[in-house]
């Protein structure tokens, strides 16, 4: 009989999504490590995704607690520190990690990655650096450098990209990585027809390696206002602390990020940022049985819903408001005021075409996969639309509505409001944005570090000629535009 390591049947387990069953033996494998080794990482992970987070970062403590390890060890307890929050000890890692083995250019572009959240941008363009003089096949790296500030005609990197576009020809992950990149510099130096050129070239070529269907998402979109129609009263289950929790909501590339960000100044706020935290705790608690996933969830019983919540939010600060700040959470705003009927629900909106091209311009991870055709952004929105107004009518109160355009226009006024609504103690200086040190790991994470500036609204009209598509696809998807569209 041939016996598998330990951490080897715990990683395959794990792979399989087996995690109750992966924890044995990544147990068994740190049983009697002297040093830190990639299984503690191993180990902190499938915990992570058990919910049991304390026990996860127990095991982080334990490791850095060992005599040594080599980079991919820390590497492993860095990615695991930043799932929990802890960003400066992920940081302090990624630095590690790259101090041991400063030959491998990933774990500079991991650096260059934390760098980012933090602001500081310098540091983060000269971790790229280093990952792309060791291999020039470190294609994120050149996307990442991109974003990290406002390219100048004397400081881009518009030539050597389109070297290496013209070296890499036929490489389809080449092609996406580095199209985005010279879209975003191009874009920069406002040369707006060539930028659309190698948006659209990338996007293209991340579409055709998706297997897709936006009609499926229609559908689902449909089936999750159905499962709370507008006729059913909202039930009112009573969660301990339900009125500290404020949840911003609306698509990516809205201007989430920026209200988090100007919340998150005001005293008494904590942000925990991006988690799906909601959705694990919705789907823990929906009964078994053969009807749908959205009417088993529907089903929940709202006490198991927040307690299980509750459970995953422990470690935030007590007495503070908790801001969740993950856009998808839109599927899930009825739920979310039936588990907990006294948090806030914030909704980000923005003119439809700026919308939609701020999100084909971008690079997103697995998520968000109808952003890379304009006929599916088109049907999506349409369908997010449609959700939104049920939401709007079945919540009311309950779901307050933000314009991105006014929060930039006037962000003292709209921020207050919101504030307000909210519960919190307003002060002017929370629109200081570029002050604010929190940590961001969103596509908005660079932009962020900037004051808050208005000359994205609008900007889909430098690209007119080449959004006629897209207008025709909104206009046919019922989506009103603007007269001069």
């Amino acid at each position: 009989m041939i016996l598998l390591r330990p951490d080897i049947e715990a990683y395959r387990l794990m792979r399989a999504g087996r995690f109750a069953d992966a924890l044995p033996f990544a147990e068994e494998a740190v049983e009697r490590q002297v040093l830190c080794s990639s299984a503690h990482g191993l180990l902190a992970t499938i915990l992570m995704q058990l919910g049991r987070t304390e026990d996860a970062n127990a095991v982080v403590a334990q490791a850095l607690e060992c005599a040594g390890g080599d980079a991919d060890a820390y590497d492993a307890l860095a990615h695991v520190s930043m799932q929990l929050g802890e960003h400066e000890r992920s940081n302090q890692l990624y630095r590690r990690v790259a101090t041991i083995a400063p030959d491998i250019p990933r774990f500079w572009y991991n650096l260059a990655s934390s760098e980012r959240t933090f602001g500081r941008l310098s540091e983060a363009e000269e971790a790229c650096d280093r990952a792309i003089a060791l291999d020039r096949t470190q294609y994120p790296s050149y996307l990442l450098r991109s974003e990290l500030r406002l390219q100048t005609p004397e400081a881009n990197h518009v030539d050597g990209l389109i070297q290496q576009l013209n070296r890499v020809a036929g490489d389809d992950r080449a092609t996406m990585f580095l199209g985005y990149a010279l879209g975003k510099e191009l874009d920069d130096l406002k040369r707006y027809d060539e930028a659309f050129y190698w948006f659209s070239t990338a996007a293209a070529t991340r579409r055709c390696h998706l297997a897709y269907d936006v009609g499926a998402d229609e559908r689902k979109l449909f089936e999750i206002a159905n499962a709370y129609p507008r006729s059913s009263a909202i039930s009112a289950s009573e969660a301990v602390g339900s009125r500290n929790y404020v949840f911003i909501i609306g698509l990516p590339r809205s201007g989430t990020t920026l209200l988090e960000l100007i919340l998150s100044a005001l005293k008494g706020v904590q942000s925990r940022g991006e988690t799906n935290d909601f959705a694990r705790a919705l789907m823990a608690a929906a009964p078994s049985g053969p009807d749908s996933i959205f009417d088993r969830a529907a089903a929940a019983d709202p006490r198991v819903v927040a307690a299980n919540y509750e459970k995953l939010t422990q470690a935030s600060k007590a007495g503070a408001a908790v801001l969740e700040k993950l856009p998808m959470n839109y599927l899930y705003a009825g739920a979310i005021h039936r588990a907990l009927p006294h948090a806030k629900l914030v909704l980000v909106r923005r003119d439809p075409l700026d919308s939609c091209f701020a999100m084909y311009r971008t690079l997103f991870g697995e998520g968000y996969p109808f952003s890379y055709n304009f006929d599916d952004l088109a049907r999506y929105y349409a369908a997010f639309e449609t959700l939104m107004e049920h939401w709007q009518q079945t919540l009311g109160n309950a779901l307050y509505s933000v314009s991105y355009e006014e929060l930039v226009r006037d962000p003292i006024r709209v921020g207050s409001a919101v504030a307000r609504y909210c519960g919190l103690i307003w002060s002017d200086a929370a629109i200081e944005i570029q002050n604010n040190a929190a940590v961001s790991l969103t596509a908005s994470a660079a932009q962020i570090r900037r004051p808050i500036y208005g000359t994205s609204s609008g900007r889909w009209r430098f690209y007119r000629p080449h959004l006629e598509p897209l207008f025709r696809s909104l206009s046919r998807s019922g989506v009103t535009l603007p007269d001069d569209a």
